[in-house]
């Protein structure tokens, strides 16, 4: 049997890869808008962390 006819069977299972690219999509846009928010201090407080003795 394959895998399709098994995901045939569930009920509402069309929901799932929408849901899934919902969440995607907004993951990112959060991120972009959170990127393009921040303080200019901040960022550079955030990109010297990895060279930062202490």
């Amino acid at each position: 049997m394959k895998f399709s006819t098994y995901l045939e069977q569930i009920t509402g299972v069309g929901i799932y890869p929408l849901i899934s690219l919902v969440m995607f999509v907004a993951f990112f846009i959060i991120a972009t808008l959170w990127i393009y928010s921040i303080d200019r201090n901040e960022l550079k407080r955030i990109e010297n962390l990895p060279l930062d003795d202490n």
